[in-house]
């Protein structure tokens, strides 16, 4: 067995069981928003005041993303990785006993807190293990746990919603969370951090306008597919009016999308990320369109769930991105993507919730979506002129 050989077995194990953690926050995340008109009937809410769920989580990860990245900065990365697991079992177990609205949208926030330190840290481990040109592919196996909990694990939870309660769901997320903590525990090496760096390098990072504006692309782009994917089964309901199954299966869709969204956009991103990125933002405007259409016959709609769950892949890419144009802070860079996705998770359920109140029908926030991802298109071209200006094209694209 050659090194190269040697070298990819001993990282399997550690990809595995931090891809494990990704998928138990894939759950978290995207099956409270699949069982959104459960938690609305469960507390007599409108699907828009249930809409405060989602955002709530979203804000716990926006806090406790840099937060904990930087109180973790010396802190053995798989000591780190084991509090925020934790804090998963934590969160949502108070979740799954909440008796009020505003109780759960308080442990939502709390069950929000970990995530994005969580996702931080591991893929700063990931990115480690890489070998010269293959960051982007290691950094997107641990993503695909999340990939993967939204094709095996938001659809059972939504059935397991359906036919028991939501409540049941957030339970079993913190008995997984429990697991995952011993498997971490168990198999995953000791991670010391060699030469942690200063808050003032982490926080320098912050300085670089163009960590901004590739950042932003997430900040605003991605609300586009939260904006779709948080009122997907209120418009399979009420527009599509589809046997409740179908739920399921078009959240399946959406994992299937994101899952082979999440492959071949690294794949293609591992040799051109900056032209990969533009192209996808463009096509995902174009699917959000198709959603407005697509919702009245659910084979259509299935088919543009699927490629909105495909744009998802451009998470770690754009990571990646970040981490090749600021050379220090990767702490804070790691905060900064998760932040800046779960305040896109916060923005696109808001859009939509505002257009529902405006008397919008729930098809229609395609066009919403739309605007969020040529937004983010926006500043993809506003993150290329700086990278041209600057001689830097060479490095990402």
């Amino acid at each position: 067995m050659s090194a190269s050989q040697a070298d990819h077995g001993s990282t399997v194990w550690p990809l595995l069981i931090m891809a494990l953690g990704a998928f138990v926050l894939g759950l978290t995340e995207f099956s409270s928003m699949s069982m959104l008109p459960l938690i609305a009937d469960s507390y007599n809410v409108t699907p828009a005041q249930a809409g405060n769920v989602i955002s709530g989580y979203a804000i716990g990860v926006v806090i406790g993303a840099p937060l904990f990245m930087l109180l973790t900065n010396k802190t053995n990365r798989r000591t780190s990785l084991i509090i925020f697991v934790a804090m998963m079992c934590v969160g949502n177990g108070l979740s799954a006993i909440a008796s009020t609205l505003p109780e759960l949208i308080i442990y939502r926030i709390l069950s929000g807190l970990p995530h994005g330190a969580y996702f931080g840290t591991a893929l700063l481990i990931a990115a480690s293990m890489a070998p010269k040109g293959k960051r982007a592919s290691y950094m997107s196996k641990v993503f695909a746990g999340l990939t993967i909990a939204t094709i095996v694990g938001v659809p059972l939870a939504t059935l397991v919603g359906q036919s028991m309660s939501w409540r049941v769901c957030m339970a079993i997320v913190a008995v997984l969370a429990v697991v995952t903590l011993a498997l971490i525990y168990w198999l995953v090496p000791s991670c010391p951090i060699k030469e942690p760096s200063r808050l003032r390098e982490e926080f320098s990072v912050l300085k670089n306008k163009l960590v901004w504006s590739i950042s932003g692309i997430i900040f605003v782009g991605f609300g586009g597919v939260f904006c779709i994917y948080t009122y997907l089964a209120d418009t399979i309901i009420n527009v599509t009016q589809t046997p409740i199954v179908t739920i399921s299966i078009a959240m399946m869709m959406f994992g299937v999308g994101t899952t082979i969204g999440n492959l071949v956009i690294s794949k293609l991103a591992d040799h051109s990320p900056l032209s990969t990125t533009g192209i996808a933002l463009l096509c995902s405007v174009c699917i959000s369109v198709m959603f407005v259409f697509a919702a009245s016959h659910i084979w259509w709609l299935y088919i543009t769930v699927f490629l909105l769950g495909a744009s998802v892949g451009l998470a770690a890419v754009i990571q990646s991105m970040l981490l090749d144009v600021s050379p220090k802070g990767h702490a804070m860079i790691g905060a900064l993507v998760q932040c800046a996705f779960n305040t896109a998770n916060a923005i696109g359920p808001m859009v939509g919730g505002a257009m529902l109140a405006s008397g919008a029908n729930f098809n229609e926030i395609g066009y919403a979506s739309a605007m969020l991802f040529l937004g983010g298109f926006i500043m993809w071209v506003l993150s290329y002129l700086q990278m041209r200006d600057r001689n830097m094209l060479s490095a990402v694209s």
